[in-house]
C-alpha cells in the first residue's frame, strides 16, 4: 500500500475548507477524466456512499467510497471524516481533516492509504508520488475555488 500525507493552510474559515473538500462532486471537476455520483441522499454523513468514475468512454474504472467518520467542525474545533475505498481496482482509505492554524488560517490535511490491484507492491513509490501529485493538485484547486 502506498501512503501520502498533504497538508495546505488556507486563508478560510474552517467551515469553507470543509464545504469545499467535501462536496464530492466537486472532486470530478478538478481530478482529471473522474466524474463523481453521490448514490445516497444528502445531506452527507456516516454511510453516505458515491462513486468516482475515472476513464474515457468505457474504458475506465469505478472507485465506490463510503464514509465511514463524519465529525463537521465547530467554530474553533476540527472536522474530520474517513473514507473507505472498496473498488475492485482501488483499495484503502482517506482522511480529510480541517483545524484552526495559525493566524487565523486553516489548516487542512489529507492523508490517504491506497493500494492499486495488479500492481506490484515494488511499485508503491509511483503510486505515492502519483497520488500526491495527482490528490495535490486536486486539493489546491478544490481549495482555491468556491
Amino acid at each position: 500500500m502506498a501512503t501520502f500525507l498533504l497538508q495546505r493552510t488556507v486563508p478560510l474559515p474552517l467551515d469553507e475548507a470543509w464545504r469545499r473538500l467535501t462536496e464530492w462532486p466537486r472532486h470530478g471537476d478538478v481530478v482529471p477524466f473522474t466524474r463523481i455520483r453521490v448514490l445516497t441522499p444528502g445531506p452527507t454523513r456516516e454511510g453516505t456512499r458515491f462513486v468516482a468514475r475515472t476513464g474515457l468512454g468505457p474504458l475506465g474504472f469505478d472507485d465506490p467510497m463510503d464514509v465511514t467518520l463524519w465529525e463537521p467542525p465547530g467554530d474553533t474545533a476540527p472536522g474530520r471524516c474517513r473514507l473507505e475505498k472498496r473498488g475492485r481496482v482501488m483499495t484503502g482509505w482517506a482522511e480529510i481533516e480541517v483545524r484552526p492554524g495559525p493566524g487565523g488560517r486553516t489548516r487542512a490535511v489529507w492523508h490517504e492509504e491506497v493500494r492499486v490491484r495488479f500492481v506490484p507492491g515494488a511499485l508503491d513509490g509511483v503510486v505515492r508520488l502519483a497520488g500526491r501529485y495527482l490528490f495535490g493538485r486536486a486539493m489546491n484547486r478544490l481549495l482555491r475555488t468556491p
